[in-house]
């Protein structure tokens, strides 16, 4: 028997978990705004409802969420660093980074909704680039001569309703959609170039629960309402 030492062999790609992802071109696009928006980012990948599809999730800077669903079995349900999946991709390589599940901490819209309304696309960019101004003109000139603190001022344009829907079935409950959810939609791309294509350029207003969505031809946004707490005491008995 030979003494010689053994030189180990580096483990195969074959043995390491895969992402799954074949419609790189989708998906790359998808995390490459996504980590010009925040470096930082995960992305939590999903099984879609159609098989061979996965949906890619992640939470942007502004508080909602967006969703592009690509080609490609996934990897079942693991949230990655969105810049590591980038360079997986970009590099060519099968590989997915390592999980970070634990990170992940917020809540998904539910799998059914319904359409509420159709807006054309031309409408939602005009809102976005509206807000743009009305931001770059405070930041210039103040708000009514005053000066405004650049993070309260974008807080306040982006929680402000630039969409309100009532639904023929539910007159009562409006569906409101704010600059938050049409910053997202414009930021990741998701309504594509301003062709004005009929049933392209469009974007569908939907509801579940206390979601509410735009969905665009090339991904949504999802943004889920508050809810109301109600303040009690611990123990209402009168203190002696």
């Amino acid at each position: 028997m030979s003494g010689g030492s053994v030189t180990p062999r580096p483990e195969s790609d074959a043995a390491q978990p895969r992402h799954g992802i074949e419609g790189v071109a989708d998906a790359g696009a998808f995390l490459a705004r996504l980590v010009r928006l925040e470096p930082a980012a995960l992305v939590r990948l999903r099984p879609a409802g159609a098989p061979g599809r996965t949906t890619l999730w992640a939470r942007l800077p502004w508080g909602v969420l967006a969703v592009r669903t690509v080609s490609g079995p996934g990897a079942g349900d693991v949230t990655v660093a969105a810049g590591q999946l980038l360079a997986e991709l970009t590099a060519g390589r099968p590989r997915l980074p390592a999980p970070r599940d634990t990170q992940w901490r917020w809540p998904l819209p539910p799998a059914t909704s319904r359409a509420v309304e159709i807006l054309p696309g031309g409408e939602v960019r005009r809102l976005a680039e509206a807000a743009a101004g009305t931001l770059r003109e405070a930041a210039m000139h103040g708000v009514a001569g005053r000066a405004v603190g650049q993070r309260v001022l974008r807080d306040a344009l982006l929680d402000h309703v630039a969409v309100v829907v009532t639904p023929d079935d539910e007159p009562d409950r409006p569906v409101e959609v704010t600059q938050r959810m049409v910053q997202g939609l414009i930021r990741m791309g998701f309504l594509g170039p301003a062709d004005g294509s009929p049933g392209i350029d469009e974007v569908r207003v939907r509801a579940g629960g206390r979601w509410v969505g735009l969905v665009g031809p090339y991904g949504a946004v999802w943004s889920q309402k508050a809810t109301d707490l109600a303040v009690r005491p611990l123990d209402s008995r009168p203190k002696v």
